[in-house]
């Protein structure tokens, strides 16, 4: 609805205007919270496919994270937009090369296979206490949430954030999916649970 639209757009620019202001040394002291609490805390087998991303502007650095995860067995996959509309998830090896992937970012190049991931790490500029989450306004997660899900895959929705993106409610829109979970520099926070985290239908939780 309208409203519920522009009461988005006010929280994301409130919000992100308080996370710009951190300093570089509080953002990467956070973030390294960030990947000790996300190592130690998100259930997987190895051989899962993890969806991290490379930071734009003032987010968290999820780098130390997805090396973490890495480590653990975690299949590492990184969010690519195609024609302004599509994300599709392309590897992401120790050894691969990153071109530039449109709107800041960064990926692996076309030659890279691509992935649906299990887990999916989702940038965010707000989050409330049931898992709801405002994006950057473009939808690109929303619609490849909605893609897996029309896939009958369902991966396990973890948002990545700092706790100054966090307000008291966001208004939710029908086609609004909530995390399971938010991570955050003070831990991982669940909202629900998943059925399972698999790989190959072993489950996890």
């Amino acid at each position: 609805m309208p409203g519920d639209v522009a009461e988005k757009a006010r929280l994301r620019g409130e919000r992100l205007a308080v996370r710009d202001a951190l300093t570089l040394a509080e953002r990467q002291q956070k973030s390294q919270s960030i990947a000790a609490h996300g190592s130690a805390g998100i259930p997987f087998t190895p051989g899962v496919v993890i969806s991290g991303f490379m930071p734009i502007r003032s987010e968290a650095d999820t780098r130390p994270l997805m090396e973490a995860l890495r480590t653990r067995g975690g299949r590492l996959v990184l969010p690519v937009v195609l024609d302004r509309e599509t994300i599709v998830f392309r590897a992401f090896e120790m050894d691969t090369p990153l071109v530039k992937t449109g709107f800041g970012t960064t990926g692996p190049g076309e030659d890279a296979a691509v992935l649906d991931p299990d887990i999916l790490l989702v940038p965010l500029s707000v989050f409330d206490c049931k898992g709801q989450r405002v994006g950057y306004g473009a939808g690109h997660y929303d619609r490849a949430i909605a893609r897996l899900h029309a896939r009958g895959r369902r991966p396990v929705l973890i948002g990545v954030a700092f706790d100054c993106q966090e307000v008291a409610s966001v208004p939710a829109e029908p086609h609004d999916v909530p995390l399971h979970a938010i991570l955050t520099e003070s831990g991982l926070h669940w909202f629900s649970a998943p059925s399972s985290i698999s790989d190959g239908g072993q489950k996890v939780l």
